[in-house]
């Protein structure tokens, strides 16, 4: 392996989901690095710990973080988001797509939102277990079930609940990979060819790639140094952009 950062590649953002921090991705991000990669991981705002004031923290917030990041970045980036961050991900696809070089869905699909319309609190702690999706923890281990409940921090109120406003239909011609855990490629390509009103967005996507990572909802935990080898090339090929 190699420490040294090359310029070569295309700058990497990991954005975490629901309930997570930047720290959500250390196994993924060191193995990012130890090929060469430049990599921020995020933690957005309200996401900091578990006594930041998330009372005034909404979905703008959480983009405007991510835009900032890419903006440091100085050149074209991949972005990665998980889960619920697909919400601020995409929107920020739509504000400056000439700086998307690849967006990379981790078990999630793009979406404007809002992901929980009708919750009204100030924050939306971590759900009991049993509220979760079947599919999404399925096969997950002790340890990574643990990890979740020890470090989820509840999510700003706010950013659940606001819808996003798209207006650049540059955002669409982004190349864009789906990185799929919890249900197979078949099968969120099945759910598309339905007409699921939660995909309207991925449908309308013009270049869309699906890769197959069967594991939990986290794949960052379960399997790091596969994701990492998906992510990492996807940079690679993305340096001439």
């Amino acid at each position: 392996m190699n420490s040294k950062i090359s310029s070569d590649y295309a700058p990497i953002i990991l954005v975490p989901g629901f309930w997570l921090g930047e720290w959500a991705w250390d196994d993924v991000a060191t193995a990012l690095r130890s090929d060469g990669h430049n990599v921020k991981a995020l933690t957005l705002p309200g996401l900091e710990s578990a006594d930041a004031d998330r009372s005034v923290v909404n979905l703008s917030d959480h983009i405007d973080a991510i835009c900032d990041a890419v903006r440091d970045a100085g050149k074209p980036v991949v972005l990665a988001v998980h889960s619920g961050a697909a919400v601020p991900g995409y929107a920020v696809s739509d504000r400056m797509p000439e700086q998307i070089a690849a967006m990379v869905y981790v078990d999630t699909f793009p979406s404007k939102g809002p992901v929980f319309s009708n919750f009204e609190g100030i924050e939306m702690p971590l759900p009991l277990w049993e509220e979760l999706d079947e599919a999404d923890i399925r096969g997950m281990s002790d340890e990574h079930r643990n990890l979740l409940k020890q470090r989820a921090i509840p999510e700003p109120g706010g950013a659940v609940r606001e819808e996003s406003v798209l207006e650049n239909d540059k955002r669409l011609d982004v190349p864009s990979i789906v990185i799929c855990t919890s249900h197979s490629s078949d099968e969120m390509k099945a759910f598309v060819k339905e007409g699921h009103s939660w995909l309207k967005e991925l449908a309308e996507l013009n270049d869309v790639t699906y890769i197959d990572l069967p594991t939990h909802h986290w794949p960052m935990w379960s399997r790091p140094g596969e994701l990492a080898s998906v992510i990492g090339d996807i940079a690679q090929r993305a340096k001439s952009k």
